[in-house]
């Protein structure tokens, strides 16, 4: 079975980050999992624009090394609340970027 970001990060996250916008954080669990999860030809605006069905114009991706964090944004497909939110507190948009398969090594 393939590995998936999920089998390498000590949590998947996602939350609101306002009523326009949800952010996902991955923590890795080390600096090799960091490097996986970090790769640009791996996880890029395309990438997340095709797993969330967004613009990749309005992605936005921090690496943050000294952390082994890789936080990522993007503008909800629907605001906050409205008559088509499935999720209100973007709790489960994380699962998708979770079972992201790894390249195989």
């Amino acid at each position: 079975m393939p590995e998936t970001l999920q089998d390498r990060a000590l949590e998947v996250r996602s939350k609101n980050a306002g009523p326009f916008w949800v952010t996902m954080e991955l923590f890795m669990r080390d600096e090799a999992g960091y490097r996986a999860a970090a790769d640009e030809e791996f996880l890029n605006e395309d990438v997340i624009a095709r797993l969330y069905g967004v613009p990749a114009g309005g992605v936005q991706i921090f690496r943050i090394p000294a952390l082994n964090v890789v936080k990522i944004s993007f503008p909800r497909p629907v605001p906050q609340g409205g008559l088509r939110d499935r999720d209100i507190h973007a709790g489960q948009h994380h699962v998708p970027l979770a079972s992201l398969e790894l390249p195989a090594p």
